[in-house]
């Protein structure tokens, strides 16, 4: 299915533009190690994904981690994130010791100023969390861009299927909570800090969408993003 957010998104690749532009952008911890011990972890990661969309500085932290859990995207709190947003957030992946996303650049170097906001941050909580010191990632984060319709769909089902890895998620992705897989074929829990359109626009129904991610076999998808690239 070919909509106009499609030939919108088509149009801004062939332009040159450099805000507008998508990227996959993805990193793993120092060594291998673990990222995310509990799923307290998670939603302080899932906070700063949200939180620094923006320019807007959210404190206390404990406070917009509780918001962010229940969903309460207010405007007092998270209005000025959405209208000064940097990025605009499209898919996501966590897994215990990497992290996958998908996200477009709103901003000239949006991406820059929100990843390294992001991972200062993370490190920083971690660090103290559980008193060590040092680098939590294995080096600066990596970011490819995605420069075709086929890419963008592949690596999406790529991100929503990578939970396949894990033993109690294998063939049941679909429930897999740190993910925005279910965002996608159900209700979006992140409201406006989510933005899947891009991807759903090519694809009649969201069930459609779900059959794709469920049948096609990680393999396969690895190939087909080789293959773009």
């Amino acid at each position: 299915m070919f909509n106009i957010l499609a030939l919108q998104w088509i149009y801004m690749k062939w332009s040159g533009l450099g805000v507008g532009e998508y990227y996959h952008i993805y990193n793993r911890g120092v060594e291998k190690r673990s990222l995310f011990l509990d799923d307290r972890d998670r939603w302080r990661f899932m906070t700063l994904l949200i939180g620094f969309q923006g320019e807007e500085i959210l404190n206390p932290m404990k406070r917009i981690v509780k918001l962010v859990q229940n969903q309460k995207f207010n405007d007092e709190v998270f209005g000025e994130i959405l209208k000064n947003r940097h990025v605009r957030l499209i898919a996501f992946c966590l897994m215990p010791n990497h992290f996958h996303l998908i996200a477009q650049e709103v901003k000239e170097g949006g991406i820059s100023k929100y990843m390294q906001r992001l991972a200062n941050s993370y490190t920083k909580y971690f660090n103290t969390r559980y008193d060590r010191s040092g680098h939590l990632f294995g080096g600066r984060f990596h970011r490819r861009h995605i420069d075709t319709n086929n890419y963008l769909r592949h690596l999406s089902a790529y991100l929503h299927a990578n939970p396949r890895e894990l033993k109690k998620w294998r063939d049941n992705e679909v429930n897999y909570s740190w993910s925005s897989f279910r965002d996608y074929i159900d209700e979006n829990r992140w409201g406006n800090f989510l933005n899947p359109e891009i991807i759903l626009g090519q694809f009649d129904t969201g069930n459609e969408y779900r059959e794709f991610v469920v049948k096609t076999p990680l393999k396969k998808l690895e190939g087909a993003l080789a293959v773009e690239h």
